[in-house]
């Protein structure tokens, strides 16, 4: 009987399985070492997605080192009004509304001064206003007697709420104040409602609007003196930067069409130039947003106190009016119709000329801008972008190679389309001169003619 359990201990069981073959299960042991197996796979599974979770958080810090920044100033902030609450000179003064000024830094704290102004002022004004009126309501209230008081209270509150909300869909009061009117509506119905239980409605009004003073106070040190973020340097640098992409990615979109015969890698940079003009397209919101907390900024750097931040937006406008056409541009160059080889060496060098003189002309604007002085060669290049599209204008009066009109459509409709794009950019520039006489960019020498020696050695320098 021993030996017959042995004999079964030392068994192997084997399944047939299609053409002759053989598989062996595995025993007890097997399993054990599976599960072990599965759990060490589903260890370092973990281990590599927190790993890889935090390559991307060093990698956002690395790249912006300005939100790690922000992150230590909201701490920074909070540490410095729970004060007032941890401290008994200081706890005494402002009593137990202590805690509305660690809320208020946490509603207000911006990322930009500009936002940080905003969200500030706003809650000011707001609170101060809506407090007034509700004491003011709570006064005549109180004095109409116990029948009349809750109907004055409960209209005040239609009332002034109503109206209140109805201002937020003008637009003008929606872009500036959209905060400020939402914590006017909160405060004046919390203050108002309350005043009818509470005694010494005044004497609570007075802590909380202390607290909230406070905690502004607070923000607006921190968030200026501690290693600042401006929105109106963000909205310059952002004006800059979609400049030079939308300079590279037009003349990328030609060089990409006429140059097929380039090297790999440089088909690889002028696809990635080619995308530059998305940004600009995708831009509006961020734009508007930086202009409007930039108008809240006091006056810091090269940024006078009323700097016409709203010219920015209508230079973005004047990019983006360019970069459709770059989009529709993108698009005919792709297109599936084959276009004879004769009649694109025919427009090449014409088009490869406007493309580039576009491109000069871009980036140079947006050298202007970036450094806030007049161009001294603005006129010269923008000249020569006009004696490039006459040059292409004469190379398509010219008769070349006969091709069918399909096959001969998108050469054509590029060349239209560069000529509409050389008109777009004249847009541009004119924009970013009404931003240098608003603005008083400087020059660097007296108005007058620049000498041909000087206009190259700018050139060259572009």
């Amino acid at each position: 009987m021993a030996a017959g359990k042995e004999a079964s201990a030392g068994l192997e069981w084997r399944v047939s399985a299609p053409e002759g073959s053989t598989v062996t299960l595995q025993p007890e042991g097997g399993l054990v070492s599976r599960a072990w197996q599965s759990s060490l796979a589903l260890f370092v599974s973990v281990a590599s997605r927190v790993s890889g979770f935090g390559r991307m958080l060093w990698d956002m810090g690395a790249n912006d080192p300005r939100k790690v920044i922000h992150c230590v100033k909201v701490g920074l902030a909070l540490a410095l009004v729970s004060l007032f609450y941890y401290t008994r000179p200081l706890y005494d003064g402002v009593g137990g509304a202590a805690m509305w000024a660690v809320m208020t830094v946490v509603v207000i704290f911006e990322f930009t001064v500009g936002g940080c102004l905003y969200k500030g002022v706003n809650r000011a004004i707001a609170t101060l206003t809506a407090g007034v009126l509700a004491i003011g309501v709570h006064w005549i209230a109180s004095k109409s007697g116990d029948t009349a008081e809750p109907i004055i209270r409960s209209a005040s509150v239609f009332i002034l709420a109503s109206a209140a909300t109805f201002s937020r869909f003008i637009p003008t009061i929606k872009s500036r104040f959209d905060y400020g009117i939402t914590i006017f509506i909160l405060t004046f119905s919390l203050v108002a409602v309350s005043g009818y239980r509470v005694d010494k409605l005044i004497q609570l009004a007075e802590q909380r609007l202390s607290t909230i003073a406070i905690g502004i106070a607070i923000c607006f040190l921190v968030a200026i003196l501690v290693f600042p973020v401006w929105a109106g340097d963000d909205l310059h640098l952002l004006t800059v930067r979609n400049m030079d992409k939308l300079a590279d990615s037009l003349e990328g979109c030609v060089d990409e069409y006429f140059n097929k015969d380039q090297a790999v890698n440089e088909k690889e940079v002028s696809s990635q130039k080619l995308q530059g003009y998305k940004c600009v397209l995708n831009s509006k919101a961020s734009e508007d947003s930086l202009a409007n907390l930039a108008q809240w900024e006091p006056a810091h750097g090269r940024f006078n106190f009323r700097h016409p931040y709203s010219q920015y937006t209508k230079i973005g406008a004047a990019m983006r009016y360019c970069a459709y056409c770059v989009e529709a541009l993108n698009g005919c160059i792709n297109s599936d119709i084959q276009v004879p080889e004769a009649l694109k060496e025919h427009l090449s060098d014409a088009c490869l000329r406007v493309s580039s003189e576009c491109s000069k002309v871009l980036k140079d604007c947006g050298s202007s801008i970036k450094s806030m002085q007049r161009s001294r060669i603005i006129d010269f290049l923008v000249g020569e972008m006009k004696d490039a599209v006459q040059e292409l204008h004469d190379t398509l009066k010219r008769p070349s190679a006969t091709a069918p009109f399909m096959e001969a459509l998108p050469v054509i409709t590029t060349a239209s389309l560069l000529i509409e794009i050389t008109a777009r950019v004249d847009g541009i520039v004119s924009a970013v001169d009404k931003l240098a006489t608003v603005a008083n960019f400087k020059a660097d020498r007296k108005p007058g003619r620049v000498e041909p020696t000087e206009e190259i050695n700018g050139l060259e320098q572009v």
